[in-house]
């Protein structure tokens, strides 16, 4: 079964602190994954896939975002990784948060918006992983499908993580999804953006609880893997 996170004890601000956190950087985040839909320029492995899926089932990117992080939840059971309060709402808030700015930001707009687009989507999306994950509350499904098989399989972060993300992009590109220049931008600059805002946003907190494989964690070796030296951050 699925391992919950033990929730550590926090002054009340630090706490509320945390909350705040958490929610900005998932709606954010979906924001983020509109910005760079709308850029047509090509999307993020996991966005080629939902848009892949989205286009042969005609139902909205959000959905099949949602329905897609409970797929990827399902695959933690075997791998015994551990659920937090973020994962769960993770799943539950970014596909909502992303079919809202795409309700925002039309389609079809003129290349020079679309070229500012996909860069700013990008850096909108850098510092709303490192709010939500700064909040300390677990990683969201994608990442932690990834830590989960790096500790049980002992293979390297980064084979694990070109390993998933090869194969989703490439089912998500014979389904109909927009691979691009956009994608190979976020790949090369999603890792070390990360790096620089997990840190950045990472609350301090006055207890620390147990090491355990959280996002924290996972974004360290993470951005490692994306060419960037890891940097130390204080986990659950």
């Amino acid at each position: 079964m699925l391992r919950l996170l033990r929730r550590p004890s926090d002054p009340a601000p630090v706490l509320v602190r945390r909350f705040l956190q958490l929610f900005v950087g998932l709606f954010l985040y979906g924001i983020a994954i509109a910005m760079i839909v709308r850029g047509e320029l090509g999307v993020a492995p996991w966005d080629v896939l939902t848009q892949g899926i989205a286009k042969q089932t005609g139902l909205s990117f959000g959905l099949i975002t949602v329905i897609t992080s409970g797929v990827v939840l399902l695959l933690w059971i075997p791998i015994r990784q551990r659920l937090g309060f973020g994962t769960v709402m993770n799943a539950l808030l970014v596909g909502p948060a992303a079919d809202v700015g795409l309700w925002l930001i039309p389609p079809g707009l003129d290349l020079w918006v679309r070229v500012l687009l996909l860069p700013a989507g990008i850096v909108v999306l850098a510092i709303a992983t490192g709010l939500y994950i700064g909040a300390h509350f677990g990683p969201g499904p994608r990442d932690g499908l990834m830590t989960g098989l790096h500790r049980v399989t002992g293979w390297k972060i980064w084979i694990v993580r070109t390993g998933i993300e090869v194969f989703v992009l490439g089912a998500g590109w014979l389904l109909g999804g927009n691979a691009g220049i956009g994608t190979v931008a976020f790949a090369l600059l999603i890792g070390p953006l990360c790096g620089y805002t997990i840190p950045l946003f990472a609350i301090k907190r006055a207890e620390r609880a147990p090491r355990t494989d959280t996002a924290e964690a996972a974004a360290s070796r993470w951005s490692s893997s994306a060419g960037r030296r890891p940097t130390r951050i204080e986990t659950q």
